[in-house]
């Protein structure tokens, strides 16, 4: 796991960005695993700044969304799909058939969990996936006692989550509260991981993630499993972090090693 201390939110984005796009331009059909939220837009806006300048190319690329409310239309603009669309489909500028959100929508949730779970894989597998970290150490909406191995599934939201998210929803609006998300397990099958975490609120969870022991009452943990993992935080973020001057000091040796994300 490599893990980068960033000054401020814009660094954050700017630094994984250029990570992303080496990885991207590296595969011959490229697909990016996508999050929502507040801490992945500045990535985003980044990668349109590269492909604005040149310095990127994202024609053909595919991508697929970590997860969805239950019982949002995809035209509801609190709907991840909503988001998705705007922040990376129109600012990427990528074809609208290549972009996937799971369906919050279906008769028959879990086929439609199966079938998502499929479509992944006949993509291939994703190459990158971006992932924030909750304040409860949940990553995609896989909240604490997760299973480890787990795939897409339905989910109920934690309290503290659905309290996260209500600044998306109009006061006195009902949150939901159940989504469908990619699993544990299908997020470790992605090929490289990139953790973006920004803000003091994300300190403890951060460390639980990094430093911590492998535990499913910290779900981002299970990364420490996995053998292409790019963590990115700001200073407020990192500030738990027990190893953080070993980081810093790392990131200063670590050159451009060939391969590397």
């Amino acid at each position: 796991m490599e893990v980068i201390i960033c000054s401020d939110e814009q660094a954050v984005g700017r630094i994984a960005a250029e990570r992303i796009a080496r990885v991207l331009a590296r595969a011959k059909t490229p697909v990016l695993g996508v999050a929502t939220g507040s801490t992945p837009l500045t990535t985003y806006s980044s990668l349109a700044a590269l492909a604005q300048e040149g310095k990127a190319d994202f024609t053909g690329l595919r991508a697929f969304a970590l997860d969805e409310y239950v019982g949002l239309p995809a035209d509801d603009e609190r709907s991840y799909a909503a988001t998705i669309r705007h922040t990376v489909t129109e600012q990427l500028g990528l074809d609208p058939a290549d972009v996937h959100t799971p369906d919050g929508m279906a008769d028959d949730l879990d086929a439609a969990c199966a079938d998502y779970e499929k479509a992944i894989q006949e993509a291939d597998g994703v190459d990158v996936q971006i992932l924030g970290i909750g304040a409860n150490g949940h990553i995609g909406f896989n909240e604490p006692t997760s299973s480890l191995s787990s795939r897409t599934r339905v989910k109920t939201l934690a309290e503290r989550t659905k309290a996260d998210n209500a600044r998306f929803f109009e006061e006195g609006e009902k949150v939901p509260s159940h989504c469908v998300t990619q699993g544990l397990g299908t997020i470790m099958d992605a090929r490289n991981v990139v953790l973006l975490a920004v803000g003091a609120n994300k300190a403890d969870a951060l460390a639980g993630a990094v430093e911590g022991p492998v535990s499913a009452m910290c779900p981002a943990s299970v990364l420490q499993f996995h053998p292409h993992v790019l963590v990115i935080a700001d200073e407020a973020a990192a500030s738990k972090l027990a190893m953080a001057d070993y980081f810093r000091w790392t990131d200063g040796q670590r050159g451009d090693l060939s391969g590397a994300m």
